[in-house]
């Protein structure tokens, strides 16, 4: 496992991966107390192995350790291959950090790799590959707004208004810096961090709750699958905050419906794991055909070339600043 993350994680040979068969280091039942009293019971049928689910290691703070990768068996290239032969509707969103990864490597421009992607992936079944820069625009249109708005209750001489404002406004699109903010510091951190949803999250809302109408597809009927550079991606689409229910439904005889709940997100797949998909098809990806974009959900210019926001770490800041220079 330790080899397909970054070496800049890594320290030396070290491989803190905890396997299935080590012990947790939580209890499940809570603190366990001693108690002088004796139970004499009689076990009958042997209960059924507790399991633990992503969501519930999420919510854990018990181990500082990749454990968490554990759980990631619904978010692997099996999962992704298997939905495809099932005759899925299958959609692809590659973040501009992984198209930019593949391109280094294999020495050929990023948007060079975005049209070798879109045709390897729509070789294999994929009905459409999108590009999380756009979702990345709607994400900065919104920290804006969500700044302005502090921003001007700070500046109000109504102390009630002031008080609501939680300045200054932390933004990053890292998992691990919000399950950092959580299971660390609480209440202390968390009114300053943004509630703008990151890029991959937004793009999974437009295209589980949007692009499918125009489809004339349900949300079940869509596997949502991103291409991202961080393994804690695939810890962020697990989480219950984005996951949503589908509005009740009838049958012709007036009965309701199952309650479906519907992932943003079904699934992130890593940059190496990309590269490993592509050795397994054995594909020559440099000299793989290019296929036409998808224009639909992708930042492509007029003449055909990929463009973004400026400013490092998502261009938050930047983009902020820039709005508060025209508006002050």
């Amino acid at each position: 496992m330790s080899d397909k993350f970054s070496p800049a994680l890594q320290i030396g040979d070290l491989d803190d991966f905890i396997r299935p068969s080590q012990a947790c280091t939580v209890s499940l039942n809570g603190m366990l107390k001693k108690s002088n009293k004796v139970e004499v019971r009689h076990e009958g049928k042997s209960e059924e192995p507790v399991k633990i689910s992503l969501k519930d290691c999420l919510a854990c703070s018990g181990c500082v350790t990749s454990a968490e990768t554990v759980m990631l068996k619904n978010q692997g290239l099996d999962e992704f291959l298997s939905n495809i032969n099932e005759g899925k509707t299958v959609i692809v969103s590659v973040s501009p950090q992984s198209r930019a990864s593949i391109a280094a490597h294999f020495c050929i421009s990023p948007l060079q790799v975005f049209k070798k992607l879109t045709r390897f992936f729509k070789s294999l079944g994929v009905r459409a590959v999108f590009d999380t820069s756009c979702s990345r625009d709607l994400t900065l249109v919104e920290s804006c707004v969500e700044f302005i708005t502090r921003y001007k209750q700070n500046q109000s001489v109504d102390d009630d208004e002031r008080s609501k404002t939680s300045l200054p406004m932390i933004t990053s699109a890292c998992p691990g810096l919000i399950c950092y903010a959580e299971k660390s510091h609480g209440s202390v951190l968390l009114p300053y961090i943004s509630s703008v949803k990151s890029p991959q999250q937004t793009i999974g809302t437009i295209i589980k709750c949007y692009l499918c109408q125009d489809m004339e597809l349900r949300p079940e009927e869509v596997y949502h699958v991103t291409v991202m550079p961080c393994y804690d991606k695939k810890l962020e689409a697990s989480r219950d905050n984005f996951v949503f229910q589908l509005e009740s439904h009838f049958d012709d005889e007036g009965r309701e419906g199952e309650v479906n709940m519907i992932s943003e997100v079904d699934s992130v797949l890593t940059t190496g794991e990309i590269m490993e998909l592509i050795q397994l098809k054995e594909v020559d990806f440099k000299s793989l055909e290019e296929a036409p974009l998808d224009k639909l959900l992708s930042n492509i210019d007029e003449e055909g070339c990929l463009y973004g926001v400026r400013g490092s770490s998502g261009g938050y800041a930047e983009t902020v600043f820039r709005l508060m220079e025209k508006q002050c």
